[in-house]
């Protein structure tokens, strides 16, 4: 039996309330998705691994500007970008992360540059950035970074004087948690996760989330499953969502299924986290739960599937 090889990726969870959603706007953010799932999908059909493939799927949604991570990254309390990114080698168990990092154009290439070359698992600030460019790393200056749209939520945010969730809209029940996210899995069975984004608009004080936590907002294990998280990130690392399902699939003998159900239906909601995740085990099934109005997914397998979403 030929082994399945499949990639399912994320551009974050609550999403743009369906009321507010323009059929123009929708369809530029199915060709966003369309697009990142391709280019990490053309890979693991080559026979390339899962780590090039999420890496490649996660660049392309970072370069994509309507998605909260490389160039669409919200802005900070000062008005600058701070990025956060993590990968994760199922096979080895090797994982790189960067949080806090400035000026990287694909802060998940640096995740991955950390994961090979530093010696380190999670580099942070100016020390992350001056290894991104010793690395040969591309950089850009704050101008590119800059969207009109990001820069009015955080002019609202700072008028209300709050930290916004990436309210894409004035309405409060509109959030939109800004995460990019892949998991893949490859012809050799290896599995892999990456995570990538922008942070909260208007955050203080180096505040940093769940996305470039091993175990909390990514994690992957050949023996179990690859997760990639979304959502209120300081409650999945109180949860340490994606090692939790991890753990349930490996202690408890759960399918993936069962364990993302209990994880983002039960445990998550209990403490209040709103959010979703996207999840791949080594047989090649698929979970994109969320407990939220939505979640920007897709996944495409060597059997046919390609499915691009938003609502449930």
């Amino acid at each position: 039996m030929t082994q399945k090889y499949c990639i399912v990726i994320h551009g974050g969870a609550g999403t743009i309330l369906r009321s507010t959603m323009t059929t123009e706007l929708q369809l530029q953010y199915e060709n966003g998705l369309q697009q990142a799932i391709d280019a990490g999908y053309s890979i693991l059909a080559a026979g390339g691994s899962a780590v090039d493939a999420i890496e490649a799927a996660v660049s392309s949604l970072e370069d994509f500007p309507l998605f909260n991570a490389g160039k669409g990254s919200v802005f900070n309390h000062i008005g600058l970008h701070e990025m956060d990114a993590a990968i994760m080698d199922g096979k080895t168990l090797e994982a790189g992360a960067v949080c806090g990092i400035a000026h990287a154009k694909n802060p998940v290439q640096v995740a991955r540059a950390v994961m090979e070359h530093s010696g380190h698992v999670m580099l942070a600030g100016l020390g992350a950035e001056e290894f991104a460019k010793a690395q040969g790393m591309k950089m850009e200056d704050d101008a590119y970074f800059y969207t009109a749209q990001r820069y009015q939520q955080w002019q609202d945010a700072l008028k209300e004087g709050v930290v916004q969730l990436d309210h894409t809209e004035k309405d409060k029940t509109d959030k939109k948690f800004g995460t990019v996210g892949a998991v893949a899995l490859d012809m050799n069975g290896n599995l892999a996760a990456a995570t990538s984004t922008g942070g909260l608009t208007n955050k203080k004080f180096g505040r940093i989330g769940d996305s470039p936590v091993i175990g909390a907002g990514t994690y992957a294990n050949n023996n179990t499953c690859a997760i990639s998280c979304t959502g209120v990130g300081e409650l999945f690392i109180r949860s340490v969502v994606a090692y939790d399902i991890s753990c349930l699939v490996d202690y408890k003998g759960l399918s993936l299924k069962e364990a993302c159900n209990i994880v983002v239906h039960d445990k998550l909601v209990k403490i209040g986290g709103e959010g979703g995740l996207i999840a791949l085990d080594k047989d090649g099934n698929i979970e994109m739960p969320f407990n939220s109005e939505g979640m920007y997914r897709a996944c495409k397998t060597s059997d046919g599937r390609n499915e691009v979403l938003i609502y449930k």
